[in-house]
């Protein structure tokens, strides 16, 4: 994406998917006709899992430095063939994510929620860094094997790489944002009538 939209976002990441997964995927972002990584050292990985909401809340992980981000890169690029093969009507893979699933340990737990009703809540625990990242593939998997591709698009601006779930009512959504590239599409539309 342009530096002038995504300057602030080149190490942030940028949460507009409205999926997890394409979240996770999406940490990989277009900056001036340049891909750009979001994940530079295992802290970058650690702070996306929390912003996500997929952070281990016992973590004991012991790995050496690097591992995590590794793993992480790893899982992304795993996700992202998948992602695109399912789109383009191709065969997917599973064997992959399903390395990640099957390291997880996860049991679940009744508990309190803020309303004062019970949940049942999924609780994962880790030791290394495929284990830590169990929970994004668990997301990527749902979103394969439980809902409409058809509604897990590209944005549709020919500089952006991003990735979305179309939650719209009318399931029109062409833009990963409209803040972002909905509006550089509008002005490039504006400069060139104006011509």
């Amino acid at each position: 994406m342009a530096s002038e939209t995504h300057t602030h976002s080149a190490n942030r990441p940028l949460f507009v998917a409205d999926h997890p997964a394409l979240d996770f995927i999406n940490t990989v972002m277009q900056v001036d006709g340049h891909p750009q990584d979001v994940f530079q050292a295992d802290n970058d990985v650690d702070c996306w899992l929390q912003q996500a909401e997929l952070a281990i809340a016992n973590e004991d992980v012991t790995a050496d430095a690097g591992a995590l981000l590794q793993e992480a890169r790893r899982l992304r690029d795993v996700i992202r063939e998948m992602v695109a093969d399912k789109k383009a009507g191709n065969v997917v893979k599973p064997e992959g994510i399903n390395r990640y699933l099957a390291a997880a340990t996860v049991y679940q737990q009744l508990v309190s929620s803020e309303e004062g009703g019970l949940q049942l809540k999924r609780i994962y625990t880790s030791q290394t860094p495929v284990q830590k990242l169990a929970p994004v593939a668990e997301q990527a998997a749902l979103l394969m094997a439980d809902e409409n591709f058809v509604l897990v698009r590209e944005c549709e601006h020919p500089d952006c790489s991003l990735w979305f779930f179309d939650r719209t009512k009318a399931h029109r959504r062409r833009w990963c944002s409209m803040a972002v590239c909905g509006n550089r599409a509008k002005v490039a539309r504006f400069r060139q009538q104006k011509k």
